[in-house]
C-alpha cells in the first residue's frame, strides 16, 4: 500500500531538492568554467565553450603548484589520519571501557574545551612550535594536527565502544589476553564502523584546513592545497588568468568528492549510531 503524500510533505521535497540545487549549482558552474578560455570567461559567463580547453588543468598542475600541493596533502593528511586516528582510538577506550580514578574528572575537562575557541590556543601554540623547531615542516603540522584532541571525534566514538557488551572483555581476560591485546584484537575490530566514520570526519578536516598550514608553513613548496588555492587566488589580482583558477578549484575538490561519495553511507550509519547507542 502506497502511503499518501501531503501538500506539506511535497512542499519539504521541493525546499530539499532546491537546496541540494543551490550547494551543487556553483561546483557544476566552476567545473563548466575551467573548460573555457579566459576570453570566453570574460565575454559570457553563461555561453558554451567552442572548444574544450584541458589544458588549463595542465596549467593548474604545472605553473599554479596544485600538483605538487596535492602531494603534500597526501604526506600531511595521511600522516595525521594515522597517528591521530590511532590516539582517538585508544583515548576513546580508556575513557569509555576502563574503570580508573579521575575519569569522570577528565571526561568534564575535555568537555570544558567545548566552549574554547580554538583561536585562544594559537598563540602558545605557536610559540611551543617554534621552540621546538617545527614550524615549516609537514612533519611538526602532522605532530600538532595528531596531539590535538577533538572532543567530537572522543564522544561519537566513545558512544559507539560503550554500546559494546562487556563480556567480550572478560572473556579475552579470563583466556589471558593483556589490556592491550584486548583493545587491539577484540574492540578495534568490534568499533570498525565507528573508527571508519571517525577516520572519514578527520579526512575532511584535515584535507580543508586552511589555518593551521597558513600560519605554519612559510615555504610555499610546502603549502597543502588549500593554503595553494589561496595562493593562486591572489595571483589573480596580476593575471587574471581564472580560468585555470577554476581548473585548480576542480581538481581540489575531486579527492574530496570521491571520498564522500564511496563512503557516504558510512558516515550517515556511523555518526547515527555513535549518536543512538551512546
Amino acid at each position: 500500500m502506497t502511503e499518501k503524500r501531503t501538500f506539506a510533505d511535497v512542499l519539504w521535497r521541493a525546499v530539499l531538492y532546491g537546496w541540494a540545487l543551490s550547494i551543487l549549482f556553483p561546483l557544476v558552474w566552476v567545473i563548466y568554467e575551467s573548460l573555457k578560455t579566459n576570453p570566453e570567461f570574460f565575454q559570457n559567463i553563461w555561453a558554451l565553450p567552442s572548444r574544450i580547453q584541458w589544458q588549463n588543468y595542465a596549467n593548474a598542475w604545472n605553473e599554479y603548484g596544485f600538483g605538487r600541493a596535492l602531494l603534500n596533502t597526501l604526506y600531511y593528511v595521511g600522516g595525521s589520519l594515522i597517528v591521530s586516528l590511532f590516539f582517538t582510538t585508544i583515548n576513546a577506550y580508556a575513557l569509555t571501557r576502563m574503570q580508573f580514578k579521575g575519569r569522570n574528572l577528565i571526561w568534564s575537562l575535555i568537555m570544558l574545551s567545548l566552549f574554547l575557541p580554538g583561536v585562544n590556543a594559537l598563540v602558545p601554540q605557536y610559540v611551543v612550535m617554534r621552540e621546538l623547531g617545527l614550524t615549516n615542516s609537514l612533519t611538526g603540522l602532522i605532530i600538532l594536527s595528531s596531539l590535538g584532541e577533538s572532543v567530537f571525534y572522543l564522544m561519537l566514538l566513545g558512544g559507539f565502544m560503550k554500546s559494546l557488551p562487556k563480556d567480550l572483555e572478560e572473556s579475552a581476560t579470563m583466556d589471558g589476553a593483556s589490556l592491550f591485546q584486548i583493545f587491539w584484537r577484540v574492540i578495534v575490530p568490534l568499533s570498525t564502523p565507528g573508527i571508519v566514520t571517525v577516520a572519514i570526519f578527520k579526512f575532511m578536516g584535515y584535507y580543508n584546513n586552511f589555518m593551521g598550514p597558513f600560519i605554519y608553513l612559510s615555504d610555499p613548496d610546502k603549502y597543502p592545497i588549500a593554503v595553494q588555492m589561496y595562493q593562486a587566488n591572489k595571483l589573480m589580482e596580476f593575471s587574471a588568468d581564472w580560468v585555470t583558477l577554476f581548473a585548480g578549484v576542480t581538481i581540489a575538490m575531486i579527492p574530496s568528492i570521491i571520498i564522500f561519495v564511496l563512503f557516504q553511507r558510512l558516515i550517515m550509519e556511523g555518526a547515527t549510531m555513535g549518536a543512538v547507542k551512546g
